[in-house]
């Protein structure tokens, strides 16, 4: 088999802020088909690109994959076909269906970077997009609309359009709104905005700590600091984490397997069953009544 080169698709999603699992086998004991340095991209859907092994392997990577996408952490998978006991740093899933071998796949959840959108081009604003990818946020400028990931919208633009990007910021519950002004004039253009008095409560104005900043690149460090300081430094959701995905037992084996996407399945009593692998698909639908559907 021709090993599949993800790095460019990995690259593409990354780019449109999409987040995926990316999982690379770094182990295997024959007889298994997958071998180290095999690898996939597991997206929110349960879609599986690339090859980490057959039907059954694969069946546990996407289950495993899209427990771990919500909270970032990687996960040294070990699959196993017979019981083992738990293993200090990895997760030991007993599969049944494995044709034999034992494989360990690490599964890295690749999640965007906290979204900042900047309107205005004032030095505080050249200064804060300047500080702020180092400091691992991506920064943005603003051009008419909230991202729907947006963590944070700082309006540095010193008296130019302000408004607009404020009340976008405001009505799409953007977790940090910031207005650079002084604090007579942030005061006189919040009270100003057509919002309710409990969104007008959330700007930031004179965004930033107080740290006695005094140049563009200090104030920028101020405001960054309180974006760190009021928030996890995960990003916002903007395409879904997990898209409409349930988990099912397998009747005939019994491994929990992600209802949808490309799981194997069947119809039976008005319902649908859903299976690991080909193996387990064949054996129920031979035999529909040896095994104890769930209703």
């Amino acid at each position: 088999m021709i090993r599949q080169d993800l790095s460019e698709r990995a690259a593409a999603l990354r780019g449109s802020r999409v987040p995926f699992v990316h999982a690379r086998v770094v182990w295997a004991a024959r007889p298994t088909s997958a071998k180290p340095g095999d690898e996939a991209i597991v997206l929110g859907d349960g879609t599986i690109e690339g090859f980490v092994g057959g039907e059954c392997a694969e069946a546990t990577v996407r289950q495993q994959s899209l427990e771990a996408l919500p909270s970032g952490d990687t996960v040294l998978l070990r699959i196993t076909p017979t019981p083992e006991p738990e293993q200090e740093g990895k997760r030991v899933v007993h599969n049944p269906c494995l044709s034999g071998g034992t494989v360990e796949i690490f599964l890295e959840p690749s999640l965007p970077p906290p979204l900042v959108q900047v309107a205005g081009d004032s030095p505080t604003a050249v200064a804060l997009s300047a500080l702020g990818r180092p400091l691992g946020f991506a920064m943005e400028a603003w051009r008419g609309e909230v991202r729907p990931d947006a963590v944070a919208v700082v309006v540095a633009s010193h008296g130019k359009h302000e408004e607009a990007p404020l009340v976008a910021a405001l009505e799409a519950d953007v977790p940090y709104v910031g207005l650079v002004a002084s604090r007579k004039r942030g005061a006189a253009v919040v009270s100003g905005l057509p919002v309710d008095d409990q969104r007008r409560s959330r700007v930031h104005t004179p965004a930033g700590l107080d740290i006695g900043a005094g140049t563009a690149e200090e104030v920028a460090l101020s405001i960054l600091a309180e974006i760190v300081a009021g928030q996890p430094r995960k990003a916002r959701a903007g395409h879904p984490l997990v898209v409409d995905v349930c988990h099912d037992t397998d009747p005939v084996c019994g491994m929990t397997v992600v209802a949808g996407g490309d799981t194997l399945r069947a119809e039976e009593g008005g319902r649908t069953v859903w299976f690991c692998g080909p193996g387990c698909q064949r054996a129920f639908v031979a035999d529909p009544g040896a095994y104890a559907v769930e209703p």
